[in-house]
């Protein structure tokens, strides 16, 4: 990926506008489950609720906004999107000023910030495929990973400190002002954005809301990489909460050597995207895609077998780092080859419809590997799930796609059968 290769001004401030929030996050990570034991005292069931519940509950409330983002400029959705979560994120610290915080109105803005988030990845791959040609989304989609990456690197040691001086409110009112930030920035971008067409139906039909699932479930190629990255996420992000458990507890590490097991990987992910398109180029997009898409489930078995002190800390190192240069490769050519597959007027349901799968199949495995883990010890969880992991590849495509047609037709509502001609009247 050559820094000199030109994705024009527009692009430019939505990659700063995806920085900025992305670092904002960062920054404020883990700042929700501290405020609930900190501030308000919760136990163990109500920081899990507040996770699981939350992404569920936002999950859930995103399904009808990805036909609702689809017939709109996608631009004013981006920019109403970061400020709703700003808005959102402000009553945290002035409820907490004022003394009026509760475990209620946290769980309310993380349902608000969940379904935000869904939407605002769906408006923003739409808005990037009207913005760039088709050859240049890999490029786009690797620099965009390779921010995100960037951005993990930095931003929980950054929060971490803050959390120490500040506590963890003052995180929040950090995330908080980078929406604000990001919502000013896609305002700057300007430029004109074409109306997308609306449908004959003057009103939505309740069908429009499983449009992006039966997109991906009528193509042969994204059914496969859609069961394949929903599965694989969740069982990661469960096995990460299981490690966490398991290294600050049993095996006694301090919490800035956990936080340092994951910060210094990250440069991995980084590597990872900036190889993406030569290795694309030089290899084809669907061997490029199998091939790290194997590769990134044969890491995470081998966190079974940590232990403690500086041997079990580089163990975690390693592994991560392997798994997040893979998933470095692999998820801007996923994003690419998504956008690829999809016609430029279902690209918010389809993105939307992928979202909330991913969100509710994290939240329900997180939550069923929490039951494991109690049951069995976090270590022979993590090596069921990584067992599981090992199974993933082969649920990615088998063959390359045939070119996708853009100027096809998306299929419309039924219509109706014509009615019957009248009986011609008598003139006797």
């Amino acid at each position: 990926m050559g820094n000199g290769h030109r994705l024009g001004r527009r692009f430019g401030w939505l990659w700063g506008a995806y920085g900025t929030s992305a670092l904002g996050t960062w920054l404020a990570f883990g700042a929700f489950p501290l405020i609930a034991v900190q501030v308000l005292h919760a136990g163990p069931a109500e920081v899990a609720a507040l996770s699981s519940v939350g992404a569920l509950a936002g999950a859930a409330l995103a399904v009808p906004l990805g036909p609702w983002v689809e017939f709109r400029r996608k631009r004013p959705v981006l920019i109403g999107t970061d400020l709703v979560r700003c808005a959102a994120l402000l009553t945290i610290p002035a409820a907490f000023a004022l003394g009026a915080l509760t475990f209620v109105q946290l769980l309310l803005v993380s349902v608000v910030v969940a379904a935000a988030d869904i939407t605002f990845r769906a408006a923003s791959g739409a808005y990037m495929k009207t913005l760039l040609r088709a050859e240049d989304l890999l490029v786009a989609n690797a620099r965009l990973e390779s921010t995100a990456w960037t951005t993990t690197i930095i931003g929980p040691p950054l929060g971490g400190a803050a959390i120490g001086l500040l506590g963890p409110v003052a995180t929040v009112v950090a995330d908080a002002v980078s929406y604000l930030l990001s919502a000013l920035g896609l305002r700057a971008a300007g430029g004109r954005e074409p109306r997308p067409e609306r449908r004959e139906a003057a009103r939505p039909r309740a069908g429009d809301l499983l449009d992006g699932w039966r997109h991906i479930l009528a193509d042969a190629t994204l059914r496969p990489l859609f069961f394949n990255t929903a599965l694989f996420n969740g069982l990661v992000m469960a096995t990460d909460a299981l490690l966490a458990v398991l290294m600050l507890g049993r095996l006694g590490f301090a919490p800035w050597q956990y936080g340092l097991a994951f910060a210094v990987p990250a440069i991995g992910g980084l590597l990872g995207s900036r190889l993406a398109r030569p290795l694309v180029t030089r290899f084809g997009q669907h061997r490029v895609l199998v091939v790290a898409g194997v590769l990134r489930a044969i890491w995470p078995f081998g966190l079974a077998f940590v232990g403690p002190g500086a041997g079990g800390l580089l163990l975690v190192m390693g592994v991560e780092l392997g798994l997040i240069f893979c998933c470095g490769v692999f998820n801007p050519v996923c994003a690419t080859y998504r956008l690829e597959r999809t016609a430029t007027g279902r690209v918010a349901r389809t993105l939307s419809a992928w979202s909330v799968t991913a969100k509710a199949s994290t939240a329900l495995l997180t939550a069923a590997w929490g039951v494991l883990g109690a049951l069995l010890g976090p270590r022979t969880a993590i090596g069921l799930a990584g067992v599981l992991l090992l199974a993933t590849p082969l649920l990615l495509p088998r063959r390359a796609a045939a070119p996708f047609d853009e100027r096809k037709p998306e299929p419309g509502p039924e219509p109706k059968p014509a009615p019957a001609p009248a009986p011609a009247q008598s003139r006797g």
